[in-house]
């Protein structure tokens, strides 16, 4: 991965770690209007949704940081993916993640969403998703 696309990925993280409960609230309304399938996946409770926002937003900061260390995230990638298929999570359903998490993005960082950051998201969730499909499936 080229260090220009994980410094656009982190700097425009950082951006979003103000205004994470709200990202979190942006990513599930959004994967859930793309598809409403995926709703019983998780918890039903306003209080269990937030916790679960909580873990979304840790979990991508994580990665997000993790990317100057590939060595190291990508073993962490791949046992939260075998987590996952517990969870009934698809291969199919990390296509359907990727364009909550770009449409989130878009919403949070509005004009500074640049189609740059843009493709560098994009470019970093395919690996991130890659890595874990390969792992899970």
């Amino acid at each position: 991965m080229e260090a220009k696309t994980v410094t656009l990925v982190q700097e425009s993280f950082e951006k979003v770690k103000p205004i994470a409960p709200q990202a979190a609230e942006i990513f599930y309304a959004k994967l859930f209007e793309l598809d409403p399938k995926l709703k019983p996946l998780f918890p039903s409770s306003d209080d269990a949704m937030k916790s679960q926002g909580n873990k979304l937003m840790t979990m991508l900061a994580a990665a997000v940081a993790g990317l100057s260390n590939l060595d190291a995230l990508v073993p962490v990638l791949k046992g939260l993916a075998k987590r996952h298929v517990d969870y009934n999570v698809e291969a199919s359903h990390y296509d359907t993640v990727g364009a909550a998490l770009l449409g989130t993005l878009e919403a949070g960082l509005g004009d500074e969403f640049t189609p740059e950051v843009k493709t560098a998201w994009a470019d970093v969730y395919g690996v991130m998703s890659n890595v874990m499909i390969e792992a899970a499936y």
